[in-house]
């Protein structure tokens, strides 16, 4: 069945009445789209399948002749950056192209490099040990704790409960946007919008019912193309993202760029600095994400009715608090305060007292996360039976491609840097593009790092913009604290096609949001976003590291 069928269907599901009369089943039109289902699980139309089928094929033979040709190009380039570099450009276009899963294109990449002698074995697997992985690590098998015991639906109920929401449209959806930019934070960008999804449909099936009873769309209308529905979706999606920056555990290109920034200049970016930094900034973005989305996509009706009932009814299902959500809420709560208390010392001692040194460095946030995460297999939930709050069948279930992805991003980053070709980029960009002021490169770091980011996995594009963005700015006889760290938060961005991030593709794949409006609505965010770092971040920086100092 194509998506054009599948619309119709959701149309016609539950005709009844004379000749020529249907009334769309609501129900039906919402059954089997409130699940995840990845872009290579959807069935396709005609249209787009060939599109997909083209995309993958080019990728497959476009990857292998890109590296070759730029390998034998009579460049004036070290061996080992000559080479570096051909290998890079074609693993960009494996992630582009998708002719085999981004991850397994990034570890391809790093067999040629080896192979090809650039760096021995060692030396390029040796990322992979570093402790932001390990951050990782913990974080998803913590996120995994709460999908699997249900702790941050309970929460989403809650939020949507307050007297606040009231009936009004616009309220629910930033409530939404809200619950996710808040969870995404610490779960996973992708894992939250997912897990929210149910329930945004839910509520979106109790608008398109309203709608319908009070005969303000046609009775054969499509719920699937409400633009209350492409609005609620893609705050679910953008929200994400802006929750994503507010912790550096939020999204890898977080991690990625601070690694980075810290190794350059010698700064380092606490837990609480990252935040006092960011949330100002995510505030505004919320405030401009909700203005963007309202405006282009303006609901069909103001106030609904209804929307409390079914989350009554949903809470009431959920029930009382398990022993294993306490026990996630403990592990995750433990967690949290030990990331954010070094920066708690820094503000009381100061980052140069030895009392900071020693805790910062003890509870290093990868051995804290791995800690947090072990947690959630020694508290019980049934002692008698040896029962804990997780399995290691359930933390084996966690997005290890996605860290796979985020190693390789770590190695290739390394390599630009070691090899020097970072910085030979970076100086040939410096002086054909005349980047001589703080402002100027840090404009130039956002615009690189978000059209990079609308082609490829934001991971790749921290990995490879912010090794370019520090040379420049070094070039120049600028610190690049600041330019690198914009070229990181932009990194995260990517709102305009499904293929950009996964959170994209989950609403994509909910046949609620047509690929114009995403597109519409993303490029009209990627510019108000962008414009907000550039202000803001300088004056933020000022603020808060000059102030630790």
């Amino acid at each position: 069945m194509t998506a054009t069928e599948r619309e119709q269907g959701g149309v016609q599901a539950a005709a009844h009445g004379g000749p020529g009369w249907q009334r769309t089943d609501v129900d039906a039109a919402f059954r089997g789209s409130a699940t995840y289902r990845s872009l290579g699980e959807q069935e396709l139309s005609p249209a787009e399948e060939k599109f997909e089928r083209g995309r993958r094929t080019v990728g497959l033979f476009l990857a292998p002749v890109v590296t070759i040709a730029f390998a034998l190009a009579p460049v004036d380039l070290p061996r080992d950056q000559h080479l570096l570099a051909a290998v890079l450009l074609g693993v960009i276009v494996l992630w582009i192209t998708e002719p085999v899963p981004i991850p397994i294109g990034g570890l391809i990449g790093v067999g040629a490099i080896v192979v090809l002698g650039v760096v021995p074995a060692d030396d390029a697997l040796a990322p992979f040990g570093s402790t932001t992985v390990f951050t990782f690590i913990g974080a998803f098998i913590l996120a995994a704790a709460m999908l699997k015991h249900g702790v941050a639906r309970r929460f989403a109920m809650f939020i949507l409960s307050l007297k606040w929401v009231g009936a009004s449209t616009a309220r629910v959806i930033i409530a939404f946007g809200f619950i996710t930019a808040v969870l995404s934070a610490f779960v996973s960008n992708t894992a939250t919008v997912a897990m929210l999804l149910p329930t945004a449909i839910g509520i979106l099936s109790v608008i398109a019912k309203l709608l319908q009873d009070k005969e303000l769309v046609k009775s054969d209308f499509d719920p699937l193309r409400l633009r209350v529905g492409i609005a609620l979706m893609l705050m679910l999606a953008y929200g994400a993202g802006v929750g994503g920056l507010v912790t550096p555990v939020g999204s890898p290109p977080n991690l990625i760029g601070r690694g980075l920034i810290e190794e350059a200049t010698g700064e380092r970016i606490g837990f609480l600095d990252w935040m006092l930094m960011a949330l100002p900034i995510c505030a505004l973005m919320f405030v401009a994400l909700t203005i963007v989305l309202l405006l282009i996509n303006k609901p069909e009706i103001k106030r609904i009715e209804g929307v409390h009932e079914y989350v009554s009814k949903e809470r009431a299902e959920i029930g009382p608090f398990s022993g294993a959500e306490r026990n996630t809420l403990i592990a995750f709560g433990v967690t949290v305060a030990l990331w954010i208390f070094p920066g708690i010392i820094a503000l009381t001692a100061g980052t140069e007292s030895d009392l900071y040194a020693t805790i910062s460095d003890r509870l290093d946030e990868g051995i804290v996360a791995v800690l947090g995460a072990s947690l959630l297999f020694l508290l019980p939930t049934d002692w008698k039976s040896r029962e804990f709050t997780l399995n290691w069948s359930d933390a084996a279930t966690i997005d290890w491609g996605t860290i796979l992805l985020f190693g390789t991003g770590i190695i290739f980053g390394s390599l630009l840097a070691g090899t020097g070709l970072a910085e030979t980029i970076g100086q040939a960009s410096a002086d054909s593009l005349g980047l001589t002021s703080t402002l100027a490169i840090t404009v130039f770091a956002v615009i690189l790092a978000i059209i990079i980011s609308e082609t490829t996995s934001n991971t790749a594009s921290a990995a490879v913009v912010v090794p370019i963005i520090i040379p420049v700015a070094l070039a120049a006889g600028i610190n690049p604290f600041v330019p690198a760290l914009a070229a990181t938060f932009a990194a995260s961005f990517g709102f305009m096609l499904p293929l950009s991030t996964p959170r994209n593709a989950i609403v994509y794949g909910s046949g609620v949001v047509p690929i114009t409006k995403m597109i519409r609505s993303g490029i009209s965010f990627d510019v108000l976003g962008a414009l907000l770092i550039v202000l803001l971040l300088p004056v933020l920086v000022d603020l808060v590291i000059g102030s630790m100092n």
